[in-house]
């Protein structure tokens, strides 16, 4: 069987940090009023920030599905997988966006990611340990190579002064008012693959183990109502309409405060039993991530891990409850997430993640060795300030105009760039060599195309425009051999020349060059100074700096990553034969406008071909 690694973490807390003053200016106040034991809940469980999806006027400003696709690219970029090879996604949360379908298919779709498996979990905070497990079998029973998997929460939504007004209520019973000042926003998420990072640290899964004693205790966090007299439960679905369900709580969320003396219990018990099947052994624990709901509920874990021969230092507990708020599914997420990168880790340690559940009692654990390099951390790599290439053209208006065009044209177009997989993964230097490879493969198919419309462009314009069919007559002189320096450079790194020669376009590749012939193939096709500025500037100000990150790196030789570097230099003087061009005499506002129009519409199909790597 396959071992089992999490590679790479990511969390999104939405908006800004809430103290314990403002949680009312965004949850409301009930009726007007400040509600009257909110001091006495904070104080025991001592948060002191949470981050609520919510504004001030209880809107909510993101879905729990985007804040789990958030937490997941952050993981994504850090990961080394692309998009399109990922092959699961595992999702849990309390409550999604919607009653019908699955929270995993709106976060697939909110993601965009192409086709994959899916796993959806509903309970309370074992939800996202259950997504864990379910990825976590699938990659070591070999059925998969790397999985996602989420744990994300908006509870701020349950707690709006609104939906209790309307009940009628005047003050709120405390098992309500409990959770609405214990759970806020966020959420985490892991990539898992069957290898560890090449660089840095990985934690190794080595067992996750859950269980539920739903048999044994009854319900202690919930929505809907529960009989006093017979204990029957009753659904917001079992009344006769929605309003009455409402008008009578039964759509509140509920705490059972007077059982959570007994979640503890149970998860210590669990605890014990693991040590007793050999699974684990105290001593040999350097980190406990557990997930308690509150500062209060720490001292007796301590105290009953104690009493049972178990006893676990203090400098040894991570949590970061009071920073970061109780998340429920999320919080060990985003509890791991800030080990992973604290620098605190040191390779084969030991951390045991601990995760009660107050909805009826599940508790769930999962232990995990830190494998890898402390030295070999993944370095990350500066993004310099986005700034168009320079132009230097004639001093009148239209020209003036069009630089202005240009440069903002420029700037959206970088700033998207950052957000493809590939280029991200430059910068955060977990780009592997596939996926080096698998640009140079997908450029070279487009690349080749390059001196084909330029030539045919040259062919299209009249010869009362000498200058500029000369000025694209040059360019293709320049440009006819790049693919072959691209070429040579894949066959170095190890490949054979018919694999790339054999490859195809990709669905962004086949759209750049049908339009850039579609254009060549017009009547003096001048407009195509456009599509020059945004393929030049790339090589200007983009490909040598790319090249050279790639180089450090993946630690590459010259002649493997000369292609890039190359035009760095020779797209310099590429620029100037374009600005001879845009100083033409017979530029005026039309064409000006047209050369925009091109620009702007290179840039969208350019962007397309880097997002799309690999989609033929």
């Amino acid at each position: 069987m396959n071992e089992v690694y999490i590679n790479s973490m990511g969390c999104f807390l939405p908006n800004k940090a809430i103290s314990n003053d403002e949680m009312e200016d965004y949850l409301g106040r009930i009726n007007g009023k400040s509600s009257r034991v909110k001091s006495k809940i904070l104080d025991q469980n001592g948060i002191e920030n949470r981050y609520y999806a919510l504004n001030k006027k209880q809107e909510s400003t993101h879905s729990n599905a985007e804040l789990a696709a958030e937490a997941s690219k952050n993981a994504l970029k850090k990961s080394g997988i692309m998009p399109k090879d990922l092959e699961m996604i595992a999702v849990g949360t309390t409550q999604g966006d919607l009653p019908v379908p699955g929270f995993a298919s709106l976060v697939h779709a909110e993601l965009g990611i192409p086709e994959c498996e899916l796993a959806n979990f509903q309970s309370v905070c074992s939800s996202g340990m259950m997504a864990v497990k379910s990825a976590f079998s699938q990659i070591k029973a070999k059925e998969k190579t790397n999985a996602l998997c989420i744990g994300s929460e908006f509870a701020s939504r349950l707690f709006k002064a609104s939906r209790f007004e309307g009940q009628g209520n005047t003050s709120l019973p405390f098992d309500t008012e409990f959770l609405r000042w214990m759970l806020s926003d966020g959420a985490g998420a892991m990539v898992l693959a069957n290898q560890p990072n090449p660089k840095g640290l990985s934690l190794k899964i080595e067992w996750i183990d859950i269980k539920s004693h739903a048999h044994e205790h009854p319900l202690c966090m919930y929505v809907g109502d529960v009989a006093k007299n017979n204990g029957s439960i009753k659904g917001w679905l079992d009344y006769p309409d929605y309003e009455t369900a409402s008008a009578q709580g039964a759509i509140n969320l509920k705490q059972n405060t007077r059982l959570l003396d007994k979640v503890i219990a149970v998860g210590v018990s669990h605890y014990f039993s693991l040590i007793d099947e050999g699974k684990m052994s105290t001593k040999n624990i350097d980190w406990l991530c557990c997930h308690y709901s509150s500062q209060y509920f720490k001292q007796p874990i301590k105290e009953l891990l104690e009493k049972g021969g178990a006893h676990i230092p203090e400098e040894k507990w991570f949590s970061n409850l009071t920073s970061k708020g109780n998340t429920g599914a999320a919080s060990i997420f985003i509890m791991l997430e800030e080990l992973m990168y604290s620098g605190k880790l040191k390779v084969n340690d030991t951390i045991i993640c601990m995760v009660p559940e107050s909805g009826q009692f599940i508790t769930s654990f999962m232990k995990l060795k830190v494998v890898g390099s402390n030295q070999e951390q993944n370095q990350k790599y500066p993004i310099r300030k986005v700034e168009a290439p320079e132009l230097n053209v004639d001093n009148n208006p239209t020209s003036e105009w069009l630089v202005r065009q240009l440069t903002q044209i420029w700037i959206d177009f970088e700033n998207k760039l950052l957000e493809i997989p590939i280029v991200q993964q430059i910068h955060q230097g977990t780009l592997s060599l596939e996926n080096y490879k698998l640009l140079l493969m997908d450029l070279r198919q487009q690349v080749i195309d390059g001196s084909q419309w330029i030539s045919r462009a040259a062919s299209n314009i009249d010869i009362e425009l000498f200058e500029l069919r000369s000025a694209f007559i040059r360019h293709t002189a320049t440009e006819h051999k790049d693919y072959q320096l691209l070429e040579k450079n894949f066959v170095a790194l190890g490949e054979p020349l018919e694999l790339i020669q054999g490859g195809e376009k990709n669905i962004g590749s086949m759209a750049l060059s049908s339009y850039m012939f579609q254009m060549a193939s017009k009547p003096n096709p001048i407009n195509l100074l456009g599509a020059m500025f945004i393929i030049e500037g790339i090589g200007k100000r983009l490909a040598g700096y790319w090249g050279n990150l790639i180089q450090d790196q993946l630690q590459l030789k010259d002649n493997q990553v000369s292609f890039l570097t190359y035009h760095g230099v020779a797209d310099e003087n590429h620029f100037h034969r374009l600005e001879e061009a845009l100083n033409h005499p017979l530029m005026n506002l039309e064409l000006a406008e047209q050369i925009a129009k091109t620009a702007k519409t290179t840039a969208l199909l350019y962007h397309l071909q880097l997002k799309e790597l690999g989609n033929y």
